[in-house]
């Protein structure tokens, strides 16, 4: 049984909730007493700048658990936790989580893996926020869609399901530089806008002017 296969199994006799696009599952401040397991959909969690736009922390899909940190750490919760499409989730009360994650070591590995890969996009978004180009900052949050929660079709494209308000949240760059920097790559042929979003015909052409720019 794979640790995808022990989770779902072991979590599902507990109560399900479905969230619709853009509801809040948590605020900051709260402290909730149960995880939530991710079944479908997903979810980010986010601060909120001093002008009102959201700057997103970082997206959870599944199979995930949130707020992890304030579980394990006992962390005071900073951000909010909203539903980022149509989400399912699973409400486990926080004692039980903790024990199945100690009684399964492959569980804890997969979710120690989920985590570093989680914590490897967030420091190349710091470099690139600090030292990258409006240019290279949106190239690599592209990157980061295909990767982790774009549509692989059949032609080999992904097409991103992040809008160009959800890249400028990522990246912390205005909605109109965001549209500006997808206009220049759609002229060099790495990103076609099409009525269902932004669409990228090669990953790889892109990961290659990502290169070219460090």
């Amino acid at each position: 049984m794979t640790p995808r296969e022990k989770i779902h199994k072991a979590f599902e006799k507990y109560p399900k909730r479905s969230y619709p696009k853009g509801q809040i599952f948590i605020f900051p401040d709260e402290t909730p007493n149960h995880l939530m397991y991710i079944i479908k959909g997903r979810v980010r969690s986010y601060d909120v700048s001093y002008r009102g736009s959201e700057i997103i922390v970082y997206v959870f899909k599944p199979p995930a658990f949130f707020p992890l940190s304030i579980a394990l750490n006992d962390f005071k919760n900073r951000y909010f936790y909203k539903a980022e499409i149509d989400s399912e989730v699973r409400l486990i009360p926080i004692e039980d989580a903790k024990k199945f994650i100690k009684d399964n070591p492959d569980v804890m590995y997969e979710l120690l893996c989920s985590v570093y890969r989680g914590v490897e996009v967030m420091r190349g978004r710091n470099v690139q926020l600090m030292s990258g180009s409006a240019s290279s900052i949106l190239i690599f949050e592209i990157l980061n869609e295909c990767r982790y929660f774009a549509i692989k079709l059949d032609d080999g494209s992904c097409q991103l399901t992040a809008s160009e308000t959800d890249l400028a949240a990522r990246t912390g760059l205005s909605r109109e530089t965001i549209n500006r920097e997808i206009h220049k790559l759609k002229k060099l042929g790495l990103v076609k806008v099409t009525k269902t979003g932004i669409n990228v015909p090669s990953s790889e052409k892109l990961q290659a002017k990502f290169d070219s720019k460090k």
